[in-house]
């Protein structure tokens, strides 16, 4: 069983030369978040072609890759970092099967794909380590992934993350990657 550290929101919108307007930069917030069909009260999807919809409504990456980046980046990468909604411990969301369910607090969602780097995240990297980025992310294998909301309710950090069913012989999400 794993763990929510963390539930994240956009804390701004930030200007970007490909799509218009961004909403990577998320934050932590503190206390339950209201969790919809399109994800958490508060965040924003501003580009639901990519990054939005009901299969995508949220983003959850896990804090054991967080940590292997920061030992790669060499600095801090706190929740939210990565655009992620929800930052996890104790689970392995790149082994995670397209279908599983997982019960989060008071919701259930089921994992659908995983995220593809593009480049208004190596942007966001920034400099030195935005060269490379979507590549390097790619190669280490360390995505996260999208989640459908199944049910809604709230979330807040310390929530337990209980994988609730999988498919049988579904892929995981790193081998839809790199199928």
């Amino acid at each position: 069983m794993g763990s929510l550290l963390a539930a994240c929101v956009v804390s701004s919108l930030r200007p970007d030369r490909s799509i218009g307007v961004s909403a990577i930069d998320k934050r932590a917030v503190t206390g339950a978040v209201r969790v919809r069909r399109l994800g958490m009260f508060g965040d924003v999807q501003a580009d639901r072609k990519h990054h939005g919809g009901e299969d995508k409504a949220l983003y959850v990456y896990a804090q054991e890759d967080a940590e292997w980046w920061e030992a790669e980046l060499g600095r801090e990468l706190p929740p939210g970092w990565f655009g992620e909604n929800m930052r996890v411990s104790g689970i392995d969301v790149n082994g995670a099967r397209v279908g599983e369910r997982w019960r989060i607090g008071g919701i259930e969602v089921e994992v659908t794909m995983p995220r593809t780097p593009c480049a208004t995240f190596a942007r966001w990297v920034g400099g030195a380590d935005a060269r490379g980025w979507v590549k390097r992310f790619a190669e280490a294998g360390r995505l996260g992934a999208y989640l459908r909301v199944v049910r809604t309710g709230e979330v807040q950090a310390g929530d337990s993350v209980e994988v609730v069913s999988v498919p049988d012989g579904a892929p995981s999400i790193l081998e839809v990657f790199r199928s």
